[in-house]
């Protein structure tokens, strides 16, 4: 009895043994395993699936046991209203990181069941909160986070191996389908990319990247871009200010002048710019002159250009820019004067290139900006 005892535990442990330490293997069966990811902004949706293939069926996929129509008792597990998986094996997924809409319907972030209720033109696509089923036998429509109602397409060409792919695109939005033999199933993702963009930016500010003068200058840059002025104005105040971190420098300086100048506090915005200019490196001060021509004020622009090249004397990137500053208000003449002596400094060959390609437009009496 005893030596029976011993052998069964013995048996019990090479069981549990063998287990533990598996090998790894690919397919399960004749099913593709898969998974795809895709960005609207910082938002990330991945879905992970195994796919199964037609395989002579053609004609024989929907409304068949292999992809069911309604809901159907699959004879198995504990689910006796089953919809279609949408893939083969265990629950295929979609994981969100940030909240998201599906279809104009709010769904929180998180990873989802996915499955489908077939039907002859509309398909109702679900997200099931429970997630680590196998296939559908398990389902329960308790669990469902939200359910939508998409019309399917059909294909011009046959897709063999069952895939989910992200089509129509924008900064925004993303078109997940379905595409399997002649069908594609689609249902549309949004996601608020500046709200998730703002949030992202006050979190990451509290941490590693808190610590640098340059980060607060990135997240103050985009929120004045998107008209977010306040916080605009508290990000670059930041970068200047912060205990341990704030610096006065040009960007700094500049960023909150920007803003400054956004909320029509001119003489503030232009107080800050004049100590600005005079912290600038050459290449700072350079590309705030190209910046004011893009803005069409050519006279502040060649202020600039004459203070970068009182500060770094003839030298090639100076007498580019009063090259500039001379053609943007007009004064050709001198402008060449400038890119002559810049055509001897040129560093390298695509530099000497634009610069005789500046000179040809002078001498055909154009503006080289």
């Amino acid at each position: 009895m005893m030596k029976n005892i011993l052998l069964w535990l013995v048996l019990l442990s090479a069981t549990v043994s063998q287990s533990q330490y598996a090998l790894s293997t690919g397919n399960l069966g004749d099913n593709k395993r898969a998974s795809v990811t895709e960005f609207i902004g910082l938002a990330q949706i991945t879905i992970d699936y195994h796919r199964p293939g037609v395989k002579g069926r053609e004609g024989k996929i929907w409304n068949t046991d292999v992809a069911h129509y309604g809901l159907k008792d699959l004879g198995f597990g504990t689910s006796n209203a089953a919809p279609w998986r949408g893939g083969a094996n265990e629950n295929t997924t979609i994981s969100f990181s940030h909240p998201v809409t599906i279809e104009g319907k709010n769904l929180d972030a998180g990873t989802y069941g996915l499955h489908f209720i077939l039907g002859e033109t509309d398909d109702t696509v679900i997200f099931s909160k429970r997630a680590n089923a196998w296939g559908s036998f398990y389902y329960d429509p308790t669990e469902d986070a939200l359910r939508v109602t998409v019309r399917h397409r059909t294909l011009e060409k046959p897709v063999e191996w069952l895939k989910y792919e992200f089509i129509e695109q924008t900064d925004e939005n993303a078109t997940v389908a379905l595409l399997w033999e002649n069908r594609m199933i689609p249902f549309k993702i949004s996601a608020d990319v500046h709200c998730i963009q703002m949030e992202t930016f006050k979190s990451e500010l509290r941490t590693k990247p808190g610590f640098t003068w340059q980060a607060f200058v990135q997240a103050a840059g985009y929120a004045l871009q998107h008209n977010e002025d306040d916080q605009a104005l508290e990000w670059a105040d930041m970068a200047i200010n912060a205990r341990f971190i704030g610096q006065k420098n040009f960007q700094t300086l500049s960023t909150k002048a920007a803003v400054l100048k956004k909320l029509n506090r001119n003489k503030e915005a232009d107080k800050l710019m004049d100590e600005a200019l005079l912290l600038g490196q050459m290449i700072e001060l350079h590309q705030y002159g190209r910046q004011l021509i893009g803005e069409k004020k050519p006279q502040k622009a060649l202020e600039v250009f004459q203070l970068n090249y009182k500060k770094n004397p003839n030298v090639f990137t100076t007498n580019i820019g009063l090259a500039r500053g001379y053609s943007a208000i007009g004064n050709y003449k001198k402008a060449m004067s400038y890119l002559e002596a810049a055509r001897k400094q040129a560093p390298d060959q695509v530099n000497r290139d634009n610069v005789m390609a500046s000179i040809e437009k002078l001498r055909a009496g154009k503006d080289i900006n």
